[in-house]
């Protein structure tokens, strides 16, 4: 049918063809099920079907097994007969091996383009959700963010942000009586868990060229959408780092795209894969934040299906925004579980032809528990269905493919070599260097204001223009102190004019410059 993408069917005790309306795909989606089952199958056909629409798409390769879409499928694949009978069975008449056109990303810039954002556009917000920060730590970074502003200070990357860092704690007392009390403690915790960011790789993540998320919304020259491909089997070893990413990602979409209101298809398609990172251990407000998001992003024409093991992984008042839905299989095996499966299956709407939970107990390897949005945005009726076979490759590519991938894609060489233009960092180093110039021309300044007077001067005008030795016997007691007093002085200016001297000239007045 035109307009759907097919998903799957089945014979006697299945639907008999299963498809996702495009008008509804932005609706979201969740993808769920335990290890093994076939969601990343699943996920792989939608992909397939999305792209072939025309609608562009977006997914992390978790496992690695998701580069196979940038390459057909083969006759010579083990599984090429029981795909064959499959397709044969739901009725995929015009199945065919196929490669689609996809694009590799890689926050780390090994296995795909690399993606970027700066500070400033991750905002204070996440950025403390990615340091796993304190709300005191978190209000410290927000006073920095806004010193940055009202300085017009660019927050690019993290030593931009670490030099702010230093100049906020240095001018601590200030900004407390403006901003509230600053720690530097406080700073100190931001200052280590950004060092421990930096030693996960994250420090790749921040810079330009940043990511235009026009470049996510491409299609090629024969219509299909472009699949955005961004490998995160290395990124899953920083998990709350792979989990802000894309929570950006989602917020720079729903900030950036325009309204469109209800269209023929999405804009774009947005997968979260292991979708529980995003909400483990998140506060409320953040989840109250994903809710909003996910309700309102849809009028974006952007569609967004979370991929995770159990519903309950997901927030009840997000998941309730998820209208089209593919069960796989769940083990209950303890109470937990079993507690699990009844809320997912009552979640759906019934089928007097079999009984749901059953049913997402027993469906084996490639089937699933499936619900579609019908007409005026009805949730379907809740099927039994064999999930298509996909066309392209089944597993990952090899590396000389990929090579070839990204060599020919439309925005190579676009984002490979880093820009470091003029930012924070560089500000606030030539501010300090000019302080530091204008305190050893003030200190040189003092020297030759204190250079003590010649001898004979100095005892002519202190005995009234006469330095003869009867004057110098008769002089008053104060002459006396004046003599000691100025000896001191002498002393004192010696010692200012060497390096100690300068040292505390410097500091003093290098600490007035800074602090202005």
């Amino acid at each position: 049918m035109a307009g759907t993408v097919f998903v799957g069917g089945g014979g006697e005790g299945y639907a008999l063809r299963q498809e996702l309306r495009l008008d509804y795909a932005n609706r979201h989606g969740l993808i769920a099920g335990a290890t093994g089952t076939g969601k990343t199958v699943t996920l792989q056909i939608l992909a397939e079907g999305f792209s072939t629409a025309g609608v562009p798409v977006f997914l992390a390769d978790v496992k690695g097994d998701l580069s196979g879409l940038a390459e057909a499928g083969s006759v010579d694949f083990k599984l090429h007969d029981a795909f064959m009978k499959r397709a044969g069975t739901i009725g995929f008449d015009d199945y065919a091996y196929s490669a689609f056109p996809v694009i590799f990303w890689d926050l780390f810039g090994k296995d795909g383009h690399p993606v970027r954002t700066t500070v400033a556009e991750m905002g204070p917000v996440l950025l403390a959700r990615l340091l796993e920060l304190s709300e005191a730590q978190e209000g410290v970074l927000n006073v920095a963010f806004r010193v940055a502003d009202e300085q017009g200070l660019p927050l690019l990357d993290l030593k931009d942000l670490q030099a702010l860092l230093v100049w906020v704690g240095e001018n601590g007392p200030e900004l407390s009586l403006r901003y509230g009390y600053v720690s530097v403690g406080s700073i100190g915790v931001i200052q280590r868990r950004l060092l421990v960011l930096e030693n996960q790789g994250g420090a790749g993540l921040f810079g330009e060229p940043a990511l235009d998320l026009a470049d996510l919304m491409l299609t090629d020259t024969d219509g299909r959408g472009r699949i955005n491909v961004l490998a995160a089997s290395a990124l899953m070893g920083a998990p709350r780092l792979y989990a802000t990413f894309l929570l950006w990602l989602l917020s720079e979409l729903f900030e950036t795209l325009p309204e469109v209101g209800d269209s023929d298809k999405p804009k774009l398609v947005f997968f979260f894969d292991e979708a529980h990172l995003l909400f483990d251990d998140a506060p409320k407000p953040l989840i109250d934040k994903i809710e909003q998001v996910a309700r309102l992003i849809r009028s974006k024409g952007v569609g967004v299906y979370f991929i995770t093991q159990n519903p309950d992984d997901v927030p009840p008042d997000v998941l309730g925004q998820l209208g089209n839905r593919v069960q796989h299989a769940l083990r209950a095996f303890t109470a937990r579980d079993q507690k699990a499966l009844r809320l997912a299956a009552e979640t759906y709407r019934p089928n007097p032809r079999f009984d749901t939970e059953t049913a997402i107990r027993e469906v084996g390897v490639g089937e699933a528990v499936t619900s579609m949005l019908e007409n005026k945005g009805i949730p379907g009726m809740v099927e039994r269905t064999l999930v298509r076979p996909p066309s392209s490759r089944l597993g990952p590519i090899s590396d000389d493919t990929r090579r070839r991938v990204m060599a020919a894609s439309p925005i190579a060489g676009k984002y490979d070599t880093a820009i470091d233009r003029d930012s924070a960092h560089e500000m606030l180093r030539a501010r300090a260097e000019a302080a530091a110039r204008e305190a050893e021309a003030a200190e040189r300044a003092e020297a030759v204001a204190t250079q003590p007077e010649p001898r004979e001067f100095t005892a002519a005008r202190r005995y009234g223009g006469t330095s003869s030795p009867t004057s110098r016997r008769i002089g008053t007691k104060r002459d006396k102190v004046d003599t000691v007093g100025e000896a001191l002085g002498e002393a004192l200016i010696r010692e200012l004019k060497g390096t100690t001297g300068r040292r505390i000239v410097r500091g003093v007045l290098g600490s007035l410059f800074k602090g202005r």
